[in-house]
């Protein structure tokens, strides 16, 4: 867990892959300055707001660029719930119902009848 730090980090500005877990804390009541901090990234895989006032966390989870966001939790995985990340993060979703539409091809045929 890396802790106290700053938006200049390589910590915080990449998308790190492995058991880490990058941690920044905001002033009370200043959900714009988290949201914009964010979102000031080319990544978008996941984000995780930890707080104990569940509306405001439905607010930011909301404004986050990220495909997944838990609250109070970091590992929101469910083989109903897309997965997929927005951005530099990925294309398209795996699990859920968009996983299917994925690697569905869809057809339209059309038949002129007499009367």
């Amino acid at each position: 867990m890396l802790a106290e730090t700053t938006p200049d980090m390589a910590v915080v500005r990449e998308e790190i892959f492995g058991p880490v877990l990058v941690s920044s804390a905001f002033a009370d009541g200043d959900v714009a300055g988290a949201v914009r901090e964010a979102n000031n990234s080319i990544y978008g895989l996941a984000a995780s707001i930890f707080t104990q006032d569940i509306d405001k966390a439905h607010v930011v989870a909301g404004k986050i660029k990220a495909g997944t966001v838990g609250i109070n939790t970091h590992h929101v995985i469910d083989p109903a719930l897309p997965f997929g990340g927005f951005r530099q993060s990925g294309w398209g979703r795996e699990m859920g119902w968009s996983a299917i539409e994925l690697y569905t091809e869809l057809k339209s045929i059309g038949v002129a009848l007499k009367h």
